[in-house]
């Protein structure tokens, strides 16, 4: 098979387009022949030996792979040969055929097409996590999504009018303002004179922050909350890990969470469950939808990964093999 392959940690153009033997599952694992691959910013990170995870190298990335089921183990019982799947990965996504343990595939509706399965799997599946688990975001809260064009953004900015939040959406250009708008936002506002804009139209502050940008966003943010408000911290896509003046928490009595969507699905694999059905279901009514960006051939995974680093990607990239 052809798969994408990281010889060494460096940049994302030092990834190499191999022939690989073809997997073969143990009696828990299920092989999927992909149809379509899912492009993360976290890939970017794990390629450069910037991510959490660092595996050994040479190592194929990717997290996401959607496809229809080839082999499955002895001991697997809810996937079958030829049933149309998705694969959630720690890596080894960007191949023809993807390995994965039966507990990270799920079937699909007939509804639901391969890009938008690899779509609702880490971006989306972050985005929920954290609404739904960490910021307990309600009905009638204000929600400000920052970096609301990314793939991440845009899930944050729909799950969020989903559970009935009215939504604020920062982007950098007029057009990835439009495609938040287009994603559900109540309003969509541009990262110059963000901090005049909501002080002067939601003085109040803002209930929940969805935070995957970091750097001045961050401080931004923290000056805009609300009494009781949460500010989740997702990433740093700016390349600024900010630092928080402490005294901002006590005045304004918000709290700073964390989300960490891997350690969930690792720790509470039930909730994991339970949340890409609400998932499915709000998709299979037309609830959400995700927004493919663009779809690549496999060997161009180099310049589609560079790009969403780049913060060039508006909604998801897909690679097809």
């Amino acid at each position: 098979m052809k798969a994408i392959v990281c010889p060494s940690y460096g940049p994302v153009s030092n990834l190499e387009y191999c022939e690989l033997p073809d997997p073969r599952p143990g009696p828990d694992e299920v092989v999927i022949r992909s149809q379509a691959i899912g492009v993360n910013y976290p890939d970017g990170l794990l390629v450069q030996g910037l991510y959490q995870m660092k595996p050994e190298t040479p190592f194929v990335p990717g997290m996401e792979a959607a496809g229809v089921v080839e082999a499955v183990g002895d001991n697997v019982i809810h996937v079958k040969p030829g049933d149309r799947a998705v694969a959630l990965l720690d890596f080894g996504g960007y191949a023809e055929k993807v390995l994965a343990p039966e507990s990270r595939v799920f079937t699909l509706p007939d509804s639901m097409d391969f890009d938008d399965a690899c779509a609702l799997m880490c971006a989306w599946g972050t985005a929920h996590h954290a609404l739904k688990q960490r910021a307990h975001l309600k009905p009638g809260e204000t929600l400000l999504v920052l970096g609301g064009a990314g793939s991440t953004g845009l899930a944050a900015i729909s799950i969020g009018k989903a559970i009935g939040a009215h939504v604020i959406a920062v982007a950098s250009t007029p057009e990835k303002q439009t495609a938040c708008v287009e994603a559900g936002a109540d309003v969509a506002l541009p990262y110059e004179g963000l901090r005049e804009t909501l002080k002067q139209e939601h003085g109040r502050g803002v209930d929940v922050v969805f935070d995957p940008v970091g750097g001045a966003a961050f401080d931004t943010a923290a000056r805009a909350m609300a009494r009781n408000g949460r500010l989740l911290v997702v990433g740093f896509a700016s390349g600024d890990i900010p630092k928080l003046a402490a005294n901002l928490v006590l005045l304004k009595e918000f709290s700073l969470i964390g989300v960490f969507w891997g350690s969930f699905i690792d720790k509470e694999p039930a909730a994991y469950a339970a949340n890409n059905r609400e998932l499915f279901a709000w998709h299979s009514t037309g609830l959400i939808k995700p927004r493919i960006d663009q779809r690549c051939p496999l060997q161009q995974a180099a310049p589609a990964l560079q790009r969403i680093l780049d913060r060039g990607a508006i909604g998801k990239t897909i690679l097809v093999p």
